[in-house]
């Protein structure tokens, strides 16, 4: 192994020991608790040597937001194996309750991705604009591209979509057919045209109101077992598309 290797070898250990801390503290004691100071401690050396590896604190946080949500990916996928490649709509199923059930297990993590007030973090919703979580928003609008491509929505529903969101729609149209054909389901405007695209744009900004409510504990009103609501919301967006039975 020549000297330049080895460098590279410990270099890359200690960046996957820093990120391995900060997730720790981040897990244990919150997005605040991870401070360039506190990785330093735990790793017995001074903080200035972070900044060999890291610009700031936000950078680091970036790069940990992104290993969240590539882990994330990783556990949703593993949800998809065992069911049959032509059954999008179990598919969507199983994609929104593992998001359901990843978000209720890390509550920290789900914090400093889908929560974070510093836009340089980004997050890994299927946004289209993001930097951060790529991964994650890759699985959400495959599955809801292939769904709709399996199953048109009328063309005739053009009106509801608001003139103002015309601009915005047409930018994250092309970028669902892009993801939708690079995952091996031909598609185009055509199919995924404003409406389909309005339609998935609702559909998660409704998945992830629910998914922040419960996970903040910020419903509402008491309800003790939210999963038979969060059930029955999945039913009725992909009822609008004429799925009304979910599976069991």
């Amino acid at each position: 192994m020549t000297e330049a290797t080895r460098r590279e070898r410990l270099r890359a250990e200690t960046d996957r020991e820093i990120r391995r801390q900060a997730r720790a503290l981040l897990v244990e004691h919150g997005r605040d608790a991870v401070t360039l100071r506190a990785i330093a401690r735990e790793l017995g050396i001074t903080a200035p040597a972070l900044y060999r590896y890291y610009d700031s604190r936000e950078d680091l946080l970036h790069h940990l937001a992104d290993d969240i949500c590539t882990d994330l990916a990783v556990e949703l996928n593993a949800g998809l194996v065992d069911i049959p490649p032509d059954d999008v709509t179990a598919q969507v199923y199983a994609v929104c309750r593992g998001f359901r059930r990843w978000a209720l297990a890390h509550p920290q993590e789900f914090a400093l991705v889908f929560a974070s007030t510093e836009t340089t973090l980004g997050t890994c919703g299927p946004d289209g604009r993001s930097q951060v979580g790529d991964q994650f928003g890759r699985v959400f609008l495959e599955v809801a591209g292939k769904l709709i491509a399996s199953h048109p929505m009328p063309h005739d529903r053009g009106d509801r979509v608001p003139a103002e969101l015309h601009a915005d729609l047409e930018v994250f149209q092309q970028v669902l057919v892009d993801t939708v054909n690079q995952r091996g389901v031909a598609v185009d405007t055509g199919v995924l045209d404003l409406y389909a695209v309005y339609h998935i744009t609702q559909s998660w900004v409704r998945i992830y109101g629910h998914v922040a409510l419960e996970v903040f504990g910020r419903f509402p009103f008491a309800v003790a077992n939210p999963e038979p609501m969060y059930d029955s919301m999945l039913a009725e967006i992909l009822g609008e598309m004429g799925f009304p039975t979910p599976p069991p």
